[in-house]
């Protein structure tokens, strides 16, 4: 074997955390196999591989046993023709017959490279699931290594851990930079039994509920609960909250004083606006405070118990209420699972 396939053992071994004698045992184990092909008769334990690191030397042999009369050619040998090999042989002692290693320097590159791929993705695959594992689900910090100038896709750096960032997981309209330090949520590891990617995403509605327990101590220990999130990443988000402890208001520690929280928060999130809705159990008052900011008249449930309902506004608000292309009102219906249906105080009367 030269030098340079030694090296090369030695450097993966640096960068990778993969043990050269690790790989060598497999390498080994490779050769062996095609010794085994090309002698179908030689049992497997009188075959010798060895590959010394340092030394930098393979060796290949047959062992034969001295016999008197041999019987088995491919493993036995007479003493006339060990006494050849070595001097010292003699019946019953065994004698290695040196195989040309240049046959095998093919088939020790071919069983390296194979053993080198398949050790780098499963030590890959570990460090990925043991490096994301307490992570999933949770928002973590991201630095923008690059962006892809044909898609857009961004590969971002955790904690020393490269993810990519597809560009459909990105907020609509923000646009990312090198060096950028951005907020991501960890949606979960895909494909883990086999080559694990992981997904992150600044889409998910579950990042606003992170960037709330981060901003916002009270959400964050419990005293005010996220009861529900509608999202349209980019434009508009809904946050139903409700306080557990009657002294404290969720609306009002949500936004923090002069506005700083729910400021952090916005900011974050390249500008989407957001409306903390107060939650409540009674669903008609709870529809209405989801269809902030406009001003609400009365909502009708329907009698016959269908999640569905009729809402009437003043008459300057109906644009407000159902929103750009109705966005304002599809948030406000994912928010209470409640199909909406919104008028105004007068409509107009056609003859």
């Amino acid at each position: 074997m030269n030098k340079d396939f030694f090296e090369a053992l030695s450097l993966l071994e640096e960068e990778n955390g993969i043990k050269a004698e690790v790989l060598v045992e497999k390498i080994e184990q490779g050769i062996l196999k095609a010794v085994k092909k090309d002698f179908p008769n030689t049992l497997e334990e009188n075959i010798l591989v060895n590959i010394d690191l340092e030394k930098n030397r393979l060796t290949v042999k047959l062992n034969k046993t001295v016999v008197e009369e041999v019987q088995d050619t491919a493993n036995q040998i007479s003493l006339e023709d060990a006494l050849e090999i070595s001097k010292r042989a003699k019946i019953g002692s065994q004698v290695g017959i040196k195989l040309n290693p240049a046959k095998f320097k093919r088939i020790a590159a071919q069983s390296a490279k194979q053993s080198i791929r398949s050790d780098i993705r499963e030590i890959e695959r570990e460090n990925l699931l043991n490096h994301y594992q307490d992570k999933e689900h949770e928002c973590v910090s991201a630095t923008v290594q690059k962006v892809e100038p044909g898609t857009g896709n961004a590969v971002v750096s955790i904690d020393g851990s490269e993810a990519y960032l597809i560009r459909n997981e990105q907020i609509p309209g923000e646009i990312l930079h090198e060096g950028d330090i951005i907020k991501v949520y960890v949606v979960g590891i895909v494909n883990p039994e086999k080559r694990p990617t992981v997904r992150i995403s600044r889409t998910h509605r579950d990042l606003v509920k992170r960037l709330f327990e981060l901003e916002v101590p009270e959400v964050y220990d419990g005293t005010i609960e996220i009861m529900g999130i509608s999202r349209e990443a980019g434009a508009r988000s809904k946050v139903a909250v409700w306080s557990k402890n009657e002294n404290v208001d969720a609306v009002g520690a949500c936004i923090g004083p002069r506005r700083s929280r729910i400021s952090a928060i916005v900011k974050e999130l390249n500008g989407e606006k957001i409306d903390i809705i107060p939650y409540s159990e009674d669903d008609a008052e709870f529809i209405a405070s989801a269809l902030s900011p406009s001003n609400v008249i009365k909502v009708t449930l329907a009698e016959d118990g269908t999640r569905a309902c009729e809402v009437v506004v003043p008459d300057d608000q109906l644009s407000l209420a159902i929103g750009n292309r109705g966005q304002n009102a599809k948030l406000a219906a994912r928010l209470t699972g409640y199909k909406i249906d919104i008028g105004p105080e007068h409509p107009i009367q056609i003859d």
